[in-house]
């Protein structure tokens, strides 16, 4: 242990990390810098704050304080101990909604101070598009803004009063009228007047260098709003008194379609004066789909409040026809505002990817320019790109002239960061000649601060850097930032990666098969970061319900990307800190839909797994459910099913079994189904043939062994609905299809029999050499299958997933894999598309449940809505993951979290379901999950379509 570490963990209370995952997990933040601290301490209050910097102090210790971690210009990293606030000074410390004010510590969430404002027809003003986890005391560091800056102004506008410790350990309590000022600083103001009165762009989005004409006795001496955006250098935040403003009661949402952004851009300022809340631009390129937009190239979207709904609706209207547009729509409906701004918030992750799925990274992230002038700055920003053979997507506040931009830099190779110098520099000129600021929301930090220069001259900066040392006199506070700053193109966070792709088992075929590409795809923005989902969104379960950052996807990421390094990380795939980290990831697959820019965490666990694991001894799970459609098979084959469920039921025998089989003792082990799927489907009776479209019905394990009455449901219904149903040859033989019969007695004798399988225990467990070999069998049988036109059903969505993107990003080299991808449709999809005339029971009953997570991610569930809707099945069904996740909530140490994740979401949806509600869960890890924890039968939609047409 270093002295400072144990000087540091005898001074605070709070948790002090100086190990290998607490630093990697705070290398970074969202921008493109990285830096190795020393140890990050999690102060448990004022008292631990002011031990930490003394100790630091007297050590000669930088220090950096970090919230939610989004800061996208670097100054949320550093190199010596970084103050995490998010673990314990988080608390909303006082609420008066009479005064409209709020005392918050710097960790708080703003969601959750919007929460607490919302009963009381309240909210903060400011509102970044990462409300969902940035903090209270980043934004009072960064000076942020948001898309409702044009109605209630930036954070330093919420700001009453600030508690503040300065690096020499003064107590100050920071407020107008000079209330707070450390010694020195009120005679450099008066030395200056006339600099501070002249120097300073006059605009609503100037967040660049220090605001000290704050302090000008015309604006009242202000040293609490003169501290906002100072990004950590000039004292510790540690309490926090803000104004909240008065929420409209109903809102409407204008959103206004372009040719192309500057005509948006040029027709943003002529819409102010109808008072608008929000006046938001963006182009095609950063949306997925433009399904929901009115017609155009580029979008305004205008917010409008009211006291009542058609009073908002009319001012949005007011808003369409003071407007020159292409088309244009007006919402009101809650649920459809908050769709389409989803599309807007998510824009800061997917502007990381161009059209064709080329990296593109933040550096010039929030310029801005008077209003007025957007448009041709626009115009000359767009030149500049061309002149340097770079592409980016503007998007972000038009109304109040602020651009966010991702740019395509080569940030990998000593050519690339030279253009990125040159073009940043040429760019500082350009938002200077138009009046701008470089920081518009964002902070300088080290993407910007090399260059303020340009923006304020040589002798402002002198004065910024007089400043600091007023606060900062031992330059303790954040270094680096702001004055004297490292230059923009050092401490790079892509230098540290391998130069030559990593060896590994998936495709990866949006990243070029590189998976140095696919990690770096986690910017930061920290999605996964938030305490609640979003509608039937699913990320990051395990993260909701440890609260700790090496549990959600952006920490897996960040640890993953220290590997590749190997700086810090220094045994790669051994390494027992990522393993760690990777061991509470559900491989739910939410973050491949539910992240911005689709990390794909269950694919890079897999992976992981497989080369830590390789050539060594696995834990005892990979084998007992690894290797559960061996077991399963097997006792299908002696007919030992009804012995073995009995010795299951024998408490003392169970409980060792799941001992030997690192099976949680919380468990109980699933029964075998006495009769198999397969079984049942070559005894039964058939009917005459239909005349519908053939369909090869999947038999999963699960619906196999344990859940066979599913896949006699759905034969019932897929039958009922007109197709025909066969399944998957066993016998490895051309001409085979259905029960695997053949005419040919040579064919029979010559033939191999096996059964198909997607892989996904052995892929979910990283046993990936022996899915390979699983998957090119499974494609051996179905080989006459992929000769025909049939469509390959499956009913366990876990398996559909797995066929539709393991398969084909496992077996990238083998063109079957994604024919048998193509092919693969979920029960209620090929009701949809073979039987599009089949009208289904009608059920008429409420339904509650939860959406699996891997038919969220991978799969889409319109289909199955729509068939829910056509059967009177009516309610919507949560989101989130159930916790069982396949092998996650059978494994030893895993039960806490798996019960954790199942109370976030879908325990309650079935506490709370009206009488009679049917309870669909379409998953048999669902469906354990809730039988095993609610004493709820959980069944499959085509269990229920079945039991209708009784």
């Amino acid at each position: 242990m270093t002295d400072l570490e144990a000087a540091l963990r005898r001074a605070v209370r709070g948790e002090v990390g100086f190990d290998v995952t607490s630093r990697a997990l705070t290398t970074m933040d969202a921008s493109n810098y990285r830096r190795v601290p020393l140890g990050v301490v999690a102060p448990t209050d004022a008292d631990d704050v002011a031990a930490v910097l003394e100790v630091c102090r007297e050590r000669g210790v930088p220090v950096v304080a970090r919230g939610g971690g989004t800061s996208i210009a670097g100054q949320a990293t550093g190199t010596g101990v970084v103050l995490d606030f998010t673990r314990h000074m988080n608390r909303l410390v006082a609420f008066d909604p009479q005064a409209r004010t709020a005392v918050v510590q710097p960790g708080l969430v703003l969601d959750r101070l919007q929460d607490a404002a919302a009963p009381h027809g309240l909210r903060f003003g400011p509102d970044p598009s990462t409300h969902s986890r940035c903090t209270l005391g980043g934004m009072i560091g960064n000076n942020s803004c948001g898309s409702h800056s044009v109605a209630w102004g930036t954070t330093a506008d919420s700001v009453r009063e600030l508690s503040v410790l300065t690096a020499r350990g003064r107590r100050l309590r920071l407020g107008q009228e000079w209330a707070g000022a450390p010694e020195g600083l009120r005679e450099l103001v008066d030395g200056d007047l006339a600099r501070l009165r002249t120097g300073f762009p006059d605009l609503p989005r100037r967040i660049s260098g220090y605001a000290l004409d704050a302090l000008l006795p015309e604006n009242g001496a202000d040293v609490a709003r003169s501290f906002c955006g100072s990004e950590g250098t000039l004292g510790v935040l540690t309490e926090a008194v803000v104004r909240l403003v008065e929420s409209p009661r109903a809102r409407a949402l204008a959103v206004l379609g372009y040719a192309d952004e500057a005509g948006a851009a040029e027709a943003a300022a002529g819409l102010l004066p109808l008072g608008p809340l929000t006046v938001e631009g963006m182009a095609v390129d950063l949306v997925p789909s433009t399904e929901g937009l009115p017609r155009g190239g580029a979008w305004l979207f205008v917010e409008t409040g009211g006291a009542t709904e058609a009073e908002a609706r009319a001012r949005a209207e007011a808003v369409v026809r003071a407007a020159d547009v292409v088309d244009a729509l007006v919402v009101t409906d809650p649920a459809g505002q908050r769709t389409l701004w989803r599309i807007r918030e998510d824009a800061s992750g997917t502007a990381t990817r161009m059209p064709d799925g080329s990296e593109a990274w933040p550096g010039w992230e929030d310029c801005a320019v008077p209003p007025a002038r957007l448009g041709g700055y626009l115009r000359d920003f767009r030149s500049l790109l061309s002149a340097h053979d770079l592409r980016g997507t503007p998007y972000g506040h038009f109304g109040d002239g602020c651009i966010h931009v991702r740019i395509d830099f080569d940030l990998l190779t000593d050519a690339g960061v030279a253009r990125f110098r040159r073009f940043s520099e040429e760019l500082a000129d350009v938002v200077v000649a138009h009046g701008g600021s470089l920081s518009g929301e964002h902070g300088d930090g080290q993407a910007r601060a090399e260059l303020l220069p340009r923006m304020y001259g040589a002798e402002t900066v002198a004065l910024f850097e007089r400043a600091k040392a007023v606060w900062d006199p031992d330059d303790l506070l954040n270094p680096g930032m702001l004055v004297r700053p490292a230059p923009l193109d050092t401490n790079l966070r892509f230098s540290v990666l391998p130069r030559e792709p990593v060896d590994v088992a998936f495709g990866y075929p949006s990243d070029g098969g590189d998976f140095s590409a696919a990690v770096r795809r986690c910017v930061g923005v920290a999605k996964c970061r938030t305490t609640s989902v979003s509608g039937t969104g699913v990320m990051c379960p395990s993260f909701r319900a440890t609260g700790d950052e090496q549990h959600s996807t952006r920490g897996r990421a960040r640890l993953l990307h220290e590997m590749l390094a190997g700086e810090l990380v220094t045994d790669g795939w051994r390494s027992t800190e990522v393993r760690d980290a990777l061991d509470l990831c559900l491989s739910c697959k939410g973050c491949r839909s539910d992240c911005p820019v689709e990390v794909d965490m269950a694919t890079y666990k897999a992976e992981f797994l497989h080369h830590h694991y390789e050539g060594r001894r696995r834990p005892a799970a990979h084998y007992a459910m690894g290797w559960l459609p061996v077991w399963l098979r097997w006792a299908a084959r002696t007919r030992t099913a009804p012995a073995v469920n009995a010795l299951a039921s024998v408490r003392p025998l169970a409980s060792v079994a799941k001992r030997l089989g690192g099976i949680a003792g919380e468990r109980e082990v699933p029964r075998l189904a006495g009769e198999t799927f397969r079984r049942w489907w070559r005894g039964r009776r058939r009917g005459p043939a239909g005349d519908g479209d053939l369909v090869v019905l999947w038999p999963d394990t699960f619906t196999e062994h344990l859940s066979p009455s599913v896949g006699r449901a759905a034969v019932r219904v897929l039958e009922a609905a007109g197709l025909r149903v066969a399944l998957p040859p066993t016998l490895r033989s051309r001409g085979v299809i259905g029960d695997g019969t053949s005419k040919s007695a040579l064919a029979l004798l010559t033939a191999r029999r096996g059964q198909v399988c997607c892989g996904l225990t052995y892929v979910s467990t990283g046993q990936l050499d022996r899915a390979r070999t699983v998957m090119r069998r499974t494609l051996d049988l179905m080989a006459p299958v992929l000769e025909t036109s049939a469509p390959v059903v499956v009913l366990e969505p876990s398996c559909a997933a797995a066929l539709r993107t393991d398969l084909p990003e496992l077996l990238h080299d083998d063109p079957r894999a994604a024919r048998l991808a193509s092919r693969v449709l979920t029960f209620a999809e090929a009701l949809e598309r073979h039987a599009p005339h089949w009208t289904p029971p009608a059920v008429n009953l409420p339904a509650v449940g939860q959406t699996h997570c891997h038919q969220h991610a991978v799969l889409g569930d319109a289909a199955d809505r729509r068939l829910r809707e056509s059967a009177g099945l009516t309610g919507e069904l949560s989101g989130g993951c159930c916790g069982l996740a396949g092998n996650f909530g059978f494994e030893e140490g895993h039960y806490e979290v798996s019960a954790a994740c199942a109370e976030d979401q879908l325990l309650p949806a079935v506490r709370e379901a009206p009488d009679g509600a049917v309870v669909l869960a379409d998953g048999f890890s669902c469906r354990t999950q809730l039988e095993q924890l609610a004493g709820v039968r959980g069944r499959h939609l085509a269990e229920v379509l079945a039991e209708g047409l009784e």
